[in-house]
């Protein structure tokens, strides 16, 4: 039987992630509202069907979200996390997520950097 997850911004965040990384589309299915919209440096607010078409085929690359930092501020969740794909390599990003009732509404992901860090410490790739 599935677990049952609060209704706060937090956990349902963590809970997408979870479903993502575990390929369970059920799972981020019944998460994910249906006016959701995602934004990315790619993505300009696509719609629930887009992100499942476009985005969700890439979970199949992803192995573990390692979280960073997740805090919540009303209906909103800001999390970082350290993405593990099943290559091994391994990056930073940031989202910040709208929940509404449960369900998350919007996404906007902004992408980080490669881990380890390609710029040796205290220097400037400029």
């Amino acid at each position: 039987m599935p677990r049952t997850i609060s209704r706060r911004p937090i956990d349902v965040v963590r809970a997408c992630l979870e479903a993502f990384a575990a390929k369970d589309r059920k799972a981020i299915e019944a998460l994910v509202a249906e006016d959701y919209r995602f934004t990315s440096p790619m993505d300009n607010g696509i719609d629930r069907d887009a992100y499942f078409r476009i985005c969700w085929p890439h979970s199949k690359d992803f192995a573990a979200f390692d979280i960073v930092h997740l805090v919540e501020d009303g209906e909103q969740a800001f999390v970082t996390y350290e993405a593990r794909l099943v290559t091994g390599h391994r990056f930073r990003n940031t989202e910040l997520n709208t929940v509404r009732d449960g369900k998350l509404v919007a996404t906007e992901v902004y992408f980080g950097w490669d881990l380890p860090h390609k710029v040796a410490k205290g220097e400037h790739s400029g």
